[in-house]
């Protein structure tokens, strides 16, 4: 039974003006270092530059795998619940988003399901990195859980954390790990997420 590997990550942390920071480049580094132990097949991205960078450099660490920009991995917003199912808490973070961009926003989280969380058809193991953004990596671990729709929003992921979810034909998606920052030092870990206190 072919099993479809995805190392999925948030990309490192950036500037205002979406370039990566020392910091992120560090932590691009690293998470390259620790993916470099997998027999990696692809390296996956979203085409904004602070994910392709981040990808640039992980993909240093696994040279045998080719680096393919992915549209489906663009930073999103999912799923925006309708009004009448909208918690208070939720209307200032959607106010403002028009049906159109709604649509849109739904429509990419539908095809990024479509091409990434499946199985192989086939054939070996599949090992793919996907350097991606925050609301991606909810919308897909809400998907392989099988959530509703509206678990997606307030699970985040830190700059460079590592989320393993494995597809096998026939069989539920299995999450390996979520938000995993072994790979980096203390002072790069949570980056991505407002100050608080953190474990």
């Amino acid at each position: 039974m072919a099993v479809r590997h995805l190392y999925i990550a948030r990309h490192g942390a950036a500037d205002a003006f979406g370039e990566l920071t020392s910091a992120g480049q560090r932590q691009a580094n690293l998470l390259g270092e620790r993916l470099a132990r997998l027999p990696i097949n692809t390296v996956w991205h979203s085409p904004l530059p602070r994910a392709a960078d981040t990808a640039l450099t992980i993909a240093r660490h696994v040279a045998s795998a080719p680096l393919i920009k992915a549209r489906e991995l663009i930073d999103h917003v999912p799923w925006v619940p309708p009004n009448d199912e909208m918690p208070s808490t939720m209307r200032g973070f959607f106010d403002g988003f028009g049906r159109d961009d709604a649509a849109e926003g739904h429509r990419i989280a539908t095809t990024l399901i479509e091409k990434f969380a499946a199985a192989p058809a086939a054939g070996d193991d599949t090992h793919e990195v996907l350097i991606t953004h925050d609301y991606p990596i909810a919308w897909l671990l809400r998907h392989a859980l099988e959530t509703p729709p509206i678990r997606w929003f307030g699970i985040s992921s830190a700059n460079a954390a590592l989320t393993v979810i494995e597809f096998r034909p026939e069989h539920a998606a299995t999450l390996v790990m979520f938000n995993d920052m072994s790979h980096l030092p203390v002072e790069l870990r949570w980056t991505g997420f407002p100050p608080r206190i953190r474990p």
